[in-house]
């Protein structure tokens, strides 16, 4: 088994002792994304839309980094603050995966990481 720890500067920096993603052989394993700006390392201004987009976004460029594509993805995890936030959250997340869709669990969360309103991981197959 080799271990491959991906890391980009075009996501967010790991906020604690963690990858951005690691790759074993043809899987990615891409750690919790929150919507933060990959070149300031803030929270975007905005709702839960401008973050789930922003979420998102850090997802796709962390799974590109480690050789993969959102095409790519067979599970993610999406956490959100506030289940009320489902349906804006679901049509911006079916936008990024229009065409065979990922196995998915979204689950209610007490808190975030910055007081954010989404994070999501994710698991990705390259064959």
């Amino acid at each position: 088994m080799s271990k491959q720890v991906i890391g980009t500067s075009r996501a967010p920096a790991a906020i604690g002792p963690y990858s951005q993603a690691v790759r074993v052989e043809e899987w990615v394993f891409v750690s919790g994304q929150i919507p933060m700006h990959p070149g300031t390392g803030e929270v975007v201004v905005g709702g839960i839309e401008e973050q789930t987009r922003q979420t998102l976004e850090n997802l796709k460029r962390v799974l590109q980094a480690g050789g993969a594509s959102l095409r790519d993805v067979v599970k993610t995890t999406v956490y959100l603050i506030d289940l009320a936030d489902f349906a804006s959250v679901n049509q911006i997340y079916g936008s990024y995966f229009e065409n065979d869709p990922p196995a998915r669990a979204t689950v209610q969360v007490a808190a975030l990481p910055k007081g954010v309103l989404v994070e999501v991981d994710a698991i990705a197959h390259l064959g």
